[in-house]
């Protein structure tokens, strides 16, 4: 009798901890760790953790007269604290850049968030900013796609 009440209690908990293997799995989602989704339309950026939404913010994307790049792109440098060399030496915290000068980052000017304002980069509040930069830093540059989508 004992040896049936622990064979049931092993098959439970065999049962249970694989359940919630297969439910962490994200049914065999196979991309990148992170994806960072920018609309530049929406004005809008939605972060995935394999396959599932942790996130969506406010942006703002180019202003008339510059270009948000549109693609897929992997980040290829972070800076806690970066200060722009072509605009007047901006604040960028939390920069992410991925497509040459490009990069998603802070920025102080939240009362602009929701509308393009920018010479082009993505900007986030600050906390936004922060909260993906920690992203990247975690699960490294090579797991982590932009998609800029118009």
């Amino acid at each position: 009798m004992l040896r049936k009440i622990l064979l049931g209690l092993l098959l439970t908990v065999g049962c249970s901890q694989l359940a919630a293997a297969n439910a962490n799995s994200n049914f065999g989602y196979e991309g990148p760790s992170i994806v960072a989704v920018v609309d530049i339309s929406d004005q809008r950026l939605a972060v995935y953790n394999s396959g599932v939404l942790l996130h969506k913010w406010k942006v703002s994307t180019g202003r008339r007269g510059y270009i948000t790049p549109v693609g897929r792109y992997k980040p290829y440098r972070v800076h806690k604290m970066w200060r722009s060399r072509k605009y007047d030496n901006a604040p960028m915290p939390y920069s992410v850049f991925f497509h040459k000068g490009w990069a998603v980052h802070g920025t102080n000017a939240v009362s602009r968030l929701g509308r393009p304002a920018s010479h082009g980069c993505v900007r986030l509040a600050p906390k936004n900013a922060k909260a993906l930069y920690r992203l990247v830093r975690k699960y490294g540059m090579n797991d982590v796609e932009i998609v800029i989508r118009k």
